[in-house]
């Protein structure tokens, strides 16, 4: 079994928002997989499935994005999955270009606040996370606006494209082959 988590935060001013860029990835999983994540459980929306034969379990933690341990623990931990392998956290990064992918086996929180706040409630930096490009902040805007505020028409479109690698590269996790999904996604974007 698969735990699949997307970060983000609940409430419709916050759909589409670059912050929101890791429950985007959940709906298109769920969409693509038939998977409804409806249930309301764990300080999270969840869905349960499979995807290739394997079990999953994605999640949308409501608990706002600061606060993402404390949904992403209670889930773990109800499940008992082996939170080093079969754990896998989508969230946004500033410090990649639209379209990036960086996938990680573990590793720093780099700043996000979802992820520093995984790794205050798990202990420990060992979990898989996908971080999904935003873009970076423009001189001179509030980095929270920045993050809060919506794509360009033009991002949108290559943001469908990386949302799609997302799920092919969760794909190659599943299957046990973290290293190939980062062979092959960790690359930067082509200008």
């Amino acid at each position: 079994m698969f735990i699949i988590a997307g970060l983000g935060n609940p409430g419709r001013e916050y759909e589409n928002t670059r912050h929101n860029i890791g429950f985007r990835v959940i709906d298109d999983i769920a969409q693509k997989y038939q998977i409804p994540v409806l249930e309301k459980k764990h300080k999270a929306v969840i869905g349960k499935g499979y995807i290739d034969g394997q079990k999953v379990i994605l999640v949308k933690p409501y608990t706002y994005m600061n606060l993402s341990g404390e949904s992403i623990r209670e889930v773990v931990d109800y499940y008992k999955v082996d939170e080093t392998a079969q754990l896998v956290v989508i969230s946004d990064d500033i410090s990649l270009d639209v379209g990036q992918l960086r996938i990680r086996k573990k590793g720093s929180a780099g700043g996000h606040n979802g992820l520093k706040n995984i790794i205050l409630q798990r202990g420990h930096e060992n979990f898989i996370r996908i971080r999904m490009g935003v873009g970076e902040k423009p001189q001179g805007y509030d980095l929270k606006d920045y993050v809060m505020g919506h794509f360009t028409d033009q991002e949108k479109k290559v943001l469908a494209e990386t949302a799609e690698k997302a799920a092919e590269a969760i794909c190659m996790i599943m299957q046990g082959d973290v290293d190939g999904a980062m062979n092959r996604y960790n690359t930067k974007k082509k200008a």
